[in-house]
């Protein structure tokens, strides 16, 4: 008896989907396996495959370099979610795993926690580069997931997550106008390296990524450079986009061969005609007065466009009752836009009565709190960044985890950047908890732009707080202005200031295809509205010799290489304009100390003597740190760093110190002279002795006392408090303790005995019958100093 099987609607689409890349691949099979190797100028080859793993998502690509391998999933949903979604709801999500380089996770539980801040930041890099590409009426839930397979020692697998989405994405059923192809830059003794491995990127002055689409494209920017040349820049870029239209190709032949029809997609709900008429005729003079009222700031011009939608709203609704008001609403945002744009293009001015190229006004200001290492207040129209420096020990540094670590090649650093966006900075109530999303990104950005100024063996960790307390635009980019004069508030001794700024753009295509670039305008200085109604958000930090960070945002498919080339420039020139600015504040490291700076210094002492200095379980430099907030650390057998919080207290410190170590005058030893000993305690081993009444015990062993082999010093009748003469045969190299010998008295040979006493050292020439032997010290005792 059959029995009749019920799948689930999700099961039914997964097994549609595979039934149709089945006949696909039948039909049009160009390739004997879904596999392509693409071979890079540089000789290097990537591989990207798919139909082996996750056949129930709606695509699946896997992309190896090397032995480095990542696979990445795509999902999304057959229709829209409910509610009247105004973005993509796209999530993107890049674990990194840690049997994927043989370790195990060093947490409690052992396995792979929450999203560390590297695998944040490499989501955001997918996220950008594939967002654009979403036709615009596309509104079902999607999600990517990149999880790491294999990491080798040498290739890095964030870039190759972005062509691995982008390979899903295409041979996928998901509406998507890619692929697209991105690719690692690298700079080594001025010549550029396509996708360098991580020793290469350690020398490499540039480590930046490129994403492109076809037609030499550029969708998305990221990456950072040790002060780089504009030209060399531009040269890095240009590049980039040319080798990724060889892993696009790549792709393209893959989906050619195995990719699934896109599904149908289902048109948005739009307003009739009459009702777009009708938003148009209620709205447009007003909005036009709105954006060329230049005494507007963001919170009234703001409520200026909402009080205009309400109106609109109630005036066409009340005209059209059976309409959605949710569909008014999207018109009257298309609109708006639309307007906005549009007066850009036929003014060549900005809402705010900027000119294209003009700065919104900026102020500075420093050491704003006497208690802070170094601060600075930096305030660019209505954008306000304070920023603040802690210095502290190098026990301070931050930790990367292993699997980081292996990424990166860093294991810990001494300069980090905090990025803080609380609600207030927008004028709203919110939850301040865990660093989101957003901050990790900014924040990563802005120290990108502040690491190449900051000298590589300054002798504090330094940790850089921004917190935005006012939001209008670019408040990354006034991160980077305010941390650098913070730093140089802070004493530390930078290379040069560097600053930031955001670059934006509007454009206008030929009959909406944005493959056919009409005319466009780029924007010096963002504007929050500016970035919402635009189309780039190109972020360019930097020094005046040249580039250190930079991130293009860019909510277009792509735009053409001589845009992204007159940006670069219009942000040099900016960036020129700031530090100017910036310089009539601070133009140089503060040189005069402030009595709240730590300092450091180095103590130098013997192997034998840190006993003395640690304590027992190191005691005493618990008490030192408790007492005086000093932190002692060892550097190596002779040297300790001292790291003090203040002047005042590492004078405190030093007193201390000086207390603790402080003994008797030691008096000279001579080596092969005879001294007298004094007995303090008797062992199965030997026989503790001291030279001198401050001395602290060291073992005269068995072996040294007789040249009769003995079990006991009792066996020769010693006994404590009575005294002995020894041969002095100075410290052993390695531990610093005694060599002490009576062995070598009891020969015929005379020597010269030296008697030591409180006051001060004598020395007389006699005769005994325990004189010195002039052979050599064979078999001398390890003396263990100090122990009782």
């Amino acid at each position: 008896m059959l029995q009749c099987i019920r799948f689930s609607g999700r099961q039914r689409h997964n097994l549609r989907h595979i039934g149709n890349s089945f006949h696909q691949r039948r039909r049009n099979s160009t390739l004997e396996s879904p596999e392509v190797d693409v071979a890079l100028s540089t000789g290097r080859v990537i591989r990207i495959s798919s139909g082996k793993y996750a056949r129930f998502a709606d695509g699946c690509s896997v992309v190896s370099v090397g032995d480095t391998a990542v696979m990445v999933t795509a999902v999304a949903k057959s229709k829209p979610s409910g509610g009247n979604n105004s973005f993509l709801p796209l999530v993107v999500d890049y674990r990194q795993k840690a049997a994927a380089a043989g370790r195990i996770p060093t947490n409690f539980l052992r396995r792979e926690l929450g999203p560390s801040e590297k695998e944040i930041l490499a989501a955001r890099l997918v996220d950008r580069s594939i967002r654009p590409l979403f036709p615009a009426d596309f509104r079902s839930d999607t999600q990517l997931v990149c999880n790491m397979l294999a990491i080798d020692s040498s290739n890095l697998p964030d870039v190759q997550a972005i062509n691995a989405a982008s390979a899903a994405l295409a041979l996928s059923d998901i509406p998507w106008n890619g692929p697209i192809g991105a690719v690692r830059v690298g700079l080594v003794d001025n010549e550029i390296i396509i996708n360098p491995t991580r020793k290469e990127l350690q020398l490499s002055a540039l480590d930046l990524i490129v994403t492109a689409t076809k037609q030499n494209l550029v969708v998305m920017l990221e990456g950072r450079g040790n002060i780089v040349n504009e030209n060399e820049l531009r040269m890095a870029i240009k590049k980039g986009t040319k080798e990724a239209q060889l892993i696009i190709n790549g792709i393209e032949k893959l989906q050619k061969s195995f990719g699934k029809p896109k599904r149908a997609l289902e048109p948005m709900a739009q307003a009739e005609e009459e009702i777009e008429a009708a938003v148009r005729t209620m709205s447009e003079m007003r909005l036009r007065e709105i954006f060329r009222d230049f005494a507007h700031d963001k919170f009234s011009r703001d409520q200026a466009v909402a009080n205009s939608r309400t109106d609109t709203i109630d005036k066409v609704w009340s005209s059209y009752p059976s309409v959605d008001p949710g569909l008014i609403t999207e018109c009257f945002n298309r609109f708006s836009k639309n307007v906005f744009r549009e007066m850009i293009f036929e003014e060549n001015r900005r809402c705010d009565g900027r000119q294209l190229d003009d700065l919104r006004k900026i102020s500075c200001a420093v050491n704003l709190h006497r208690p802070l290492h170094g601060s600075a207040l930096f305030q660019r129209g209505q954008t306000q960044v304070f920023a603040t420096v802690a210095l502290d020990s190098h026990e301070s540094a931050l930790k990367l985890d292993p699997i980081t670590s292996l990424d990166t090649g860093v294991k810990s650093k001494n300069f980090f950047l905090h990025y803080e966006f609380p609600p207030y900075a927008t004028g709203e109530t919110g939850k301040i908890g865990p660093v989101g999303r957003r901050e990790i990104g900014h924040g990563a950005l802005a120290e990108k732009g502040l690491v190449p100024i900051i000298p590589h063996d300054h002798p504090f960790t330094i940790r850089l707080t921004s917190e935005v307390l006012e939001s209008n635009g670019s408040s990354s980019m006034a991160t980077v202005c305010a941390g650098s004069m913070a730093l140089m508030d802070a004493g530390i001794p930078v290379q040069e200031a560097a600053a930031g700024v955001a670059i934006g753009l509007v454009t206008k295509y030929e009959n909406n295809d944005t493959k056919h670039l009409q005319d466009y305008r780029i924007l010096t200085d963002l504007l929050g509205i500016e970035d919402y109604m635009g189309d780039m958000d190109m972020k360019v930090a930097g020094t005046r010799r040249g580039m250190t960070a930079i991130q293009a945002d860019i909510k277009v498919p792509g735009i053409p290489l001589k845009v992204v080339m007159k940006s670069l420039q219009k942000a040099m020139e900016a960036r020129f304009r700031i530090i100017d600015i910036m310089d009539e504040t601070i133009a140089a490291a503060r040189t005069l100390k402030k009595d709240c700076w730590p300092v450091t210094d180095q103590l130098q002492i013997e192997p034998h003597q840190r006993p003395k200095l640690l304590g027992p379980g190191g005691i005493n430099i618990r008490r030192l740190y408790l007492e005086t907030g000093v932190q002692l650390n060892q550097e190596d057998e002779h040297t300790f760093r001292i790291f003090a919080p203040s002047e005042a207290a590492m004078h405190e410190a030093k007193e201390y110190l000086e207390n603790l170590m402080k003994v008797e005058k030691i008096p000279d030893l001579e080596f092969g002279a005879i001294y007298t000993a004094k007995i303090v305690e008797l062992k199965d081993t030997g026989v503790m002795v001291t030279l001198y009444p401050s001395m602290p015990p060291t073992l005269l062993h068995n072996s040294q006392l007789d040249q009769r082999k003995i079990a006991h010093p009792s066996a020769l009748g010693l006994t404590v408090g009575s005294e002995i003469q020894v041969k002095y045969f100075g410290r052993d190299p390695v531990s610093g303790f005694m060599r002490l010998s009576r062995k070598v008295l009891q020969g015929p040979a005379t020597g010269m005995i030296r008697n030591l006493d409180r006051s001060a050292s004598s020395s007389s020439s006699s005769s005994s019958s325990g004189n010195s032997s002039t052979n050599s010290f064979n078999g001398a005792s390890e003396t263990s100093e100090g122990k009782s």
